[in-house]
């Protein structure tokens, strides 16, 4: 692909098959909008697309990630007659898509690993995006908050889901019920993120884990190794897992990206995969239905 998308809320860089996504309402904090939820959803869509792309960085423009939802509609930015934090889709039953949800599904569903470098404040919905990304890093001055119950809000982004299987139940619901705002040392030292950084090493860290990645890993390998992991948190029992990898070993045992990786480990020389996800990535999830919204 050699056309570069340009956005309003966001800026896109390609570089050496790491793209980088950067939230870029500086002066607003990054606050979440219907504009860079749109652009996310189409962004997450040319990144899957695009075979040159593989690995993702999102961080944040200025002194923030993300401070949350744009409030400028006030009292009312919550109600779903404004729409400030909601998709206009409606179901059947006429309820309102949120919008910090369908980002978190789609960022679920990406074919591309998805590191966070969270250079500030995270807050709200600027916390809760992150979840689904695969490895969350931070600068030693972010800040995080599941600030819901001190607006009388509930957590969004489908947070309710990915947070405890991140954290635990425990922490979890600390976080949640009391909304208060903790630094990256609580983050740390509660698995929300991997590492903490000097805020002028944090993209170079985050850059070196992309690079991990790109230089040593079979591209279709990481897209259905990242689907499978994701997915499993949600079975019932462990012959769910061993079912989608006796497939996945099948499948992909077959291919020339395996002889290339076992060929390239006795000639001790780094492998050259050639199998791209837009062409060659196989369905090891045949009886896997997406799930509804209704």
């Amino acid at each position: 692909m050699t056309n570069r998308p340009t956005y309003s809320e966001l800026i896109y860089d390609l570089s050496e098959n790491i793209a980088t996504i950067t939230l870029n309402r500086p002066n607003q904090l990054n606050s979440f909008t219907n504009v860079m939820l749109r652009e996310l959803l189409d962004l997450f869509d040319v990144t899957d697309a695009d075979d040159n792309v593989r690995a993702i960085i999102i961080t944040g423009a200025g002194r923030a990630f993300c401070a949350g939802a744009d409030l400028s509609a006030g009292a009312e930015s919550f109600n779903d007659n404004n729409l400030s934090a909601f998709s206009p889709t409606v179901s059947q039953t006429g309820l309102r898509r949120d919008g910090g949800g369908l980002v978190s599904l789609r960022m679920f569903n990406s074919r591309k690993p998805i590191i966070g470098a969270i250079n500030g404040a995270a807050v709200g919905v600027g916390v809760t995006m992150t979840l689904p990304m695969d490895i969350r890093i931070a600068s030693d001055n972010a800040k995080f908050g599941f600030v819901f119950t001190r607006r009388g809000l509930v957590p969004e982004a489908c947070s309710s889901w990915f947070l405890p299987r991140l954290v635990g139940i425990s922490l979890a619901t600390e976080w949640v019920f009391t909304g208060r705002v903790f630094g990256a040392t609580e983050a740390l030292a509660g698995g929300l993120v991997r590492s903490v950084h000097e805020p002028s090493q944090l993209l170079d860290a985050a850059r070196q884990i992309a690079r991990e990645i790109v230089d040593n890993a079979a591209p279709v390998a990481v897209a259905l190794s990242r689907q499978m992991l994701w997915r499993m948190l949600g079975a019932q029992h462990p012959m769910d897992a061993h079912r989608v990898d006796s497939r996945g070993i099948q499948i992909c045992g077959r291919t020339d990206d395996v002889r290339e990786g076992i060929t390239s480990f006795f000639e001790k020389r780094p492998a050259d995969f050639k199998m791209t996800v837009s062409r060659n990535l196989p369905d090891i999830f045949p009886e896997w239905e997406e799930p509804q919204f209704s």
